[in-house]
């Protein structure tokens, strides 16, 4: 049977438009647009629809709104979501080699930061690709300082305080300066502090800003913590499925948005700490003896960490040191 040319016209028609139809991908990131993470993550979708003629199209779906930021991983690993980010160290308890970038006092420096993800980066692509999860990038936050609603001179003044936690690297440091850990994700945070649940945190001079912490507390001591990092992943059969040229286009988009990523946070840790000092908070590098008091708790955590990671973790260290 010859289909008639005019109907013959019309299926090819319809065949062409279902083939250069554009795939949507929603992806879940826990953090407001107005984070830099979230920026560049916007701007790493705008390239890839760009260098696939529209073919890939990433919403991206901001604080929290998708997927909550404890179970963001899990999704993108049982395809709830083709793509997302996360907080590398909220995955401590699976693997060390998740907690490295936020044990404290071990790299300090966006150049330590970064030959720290250096040394690391296959072991933690290695753990992703298990999970059916691929990493695309990686981009670490500005250091993390210490902020609070009352002054802090001393490692003993936090005794007894109630401490934000993310991971459960802070969880340990809030325990070995005795303070009370209470688990608090970013959206939640000023409420948490207006109503006495928390009294203080570490965490970055972004998201001080972005949560306008200048309403609910009086301190920022810039002390220089750890950079930990978020990481930009999509699910492996996703990936897989995926012809040859985008694949090359999503990497290549990817790469571009760790380079550029890396360079805003170090731009934004300067940019934020001045708005938090022009919004009336007291922002400083905090006493002698804070940091002298946090850097030896960073010590024992540091040697803690090596003892549980093993030879990987050595040798992840012995590499890092070297550079």
């Amino acid at each position: 049977m010859t289909l008639p040319k005019v109907l013959l016209s019309g299926v090819l028609l319809s065949f062409a438009a279902t083939v250069t139809q554009a795939e949507t991908w929603d992806m879940a990131t826990p953090y407001p647009e107005s984070t830099f993470h979230t920026k560049n993550i916007i701007k790493f979708a705008d390239d890839l629809a760009e260098r696939t003629d529209g073919k890939i199209e990433i919403k991206v779906h901001s604080a929290g709104s998708l997927i909550k930021h404890p179970e963001i991983k899990n999704a993108i690993r049982t395809q709830q979501i083709p793509i997302g980010e996360f907080f590398v160290s909220i995955l401590a308890n699976e693997n060390p080699i998740f907690a490295l970038d936020s044990v404290p006092f071990v790299a300090t420096s966006f150049e330590d930061a970064y030959n720290l993800y250096q040394a690391s980066k296959e072991e933690l692509e290695k753990n992703l690709s298990r999970q059916g999860v691929k990493l695309l990038y990686s981009v670490a936050w500005p250091p993390q300082g210490l902020y609070s609603d009352r002054e802090i001179e001393k490692v003993d003044d936090l005794r007894g305080v109630k401490f934000r936690v993310y991971n459960p690297q802070l969880a340990r440091l809030a325990h070995l300066v005795g303070a009370v850990s209470a688990q608090v994700e970013v959206p939640d945070i000023p409420q948490a502090f207006s109503t006495g649940r928390v009294n203080t945190m570490l965490t970055s001079t972004s998201t001080g800003v972005d949560t306008k912490g200048w309403d609910y507390m009086d301190y920022f001591y810039d002390v220089k913590a750890y950079l930990p990092k978020n990481a930009v992943a999509i699910n492996q059969q996703v990936f897989d499925g995926l012809d040859a040229d985008t694949q090359t286009a999503l990497l290549e988009a990817a790469a571009e948005a760790e380079e550029r990523g890396w360079e805003m946070a170090e731009a934004d840790h300067l940019s934020m700490r001045k708005i938090l000092a022009d919004n009336g908070m007291n922002v400083s590098d905090g006493t002698d003896a804070l940091n002298d008091g946090l850097s030896k708790i960073g010590e024992q955590m540091a040697e803690e960490w090596s003892k549980e990671a093993g030879e990987v973790g050595a040798a992840i260290l012995d590499d890092y040191r070297s550079r």
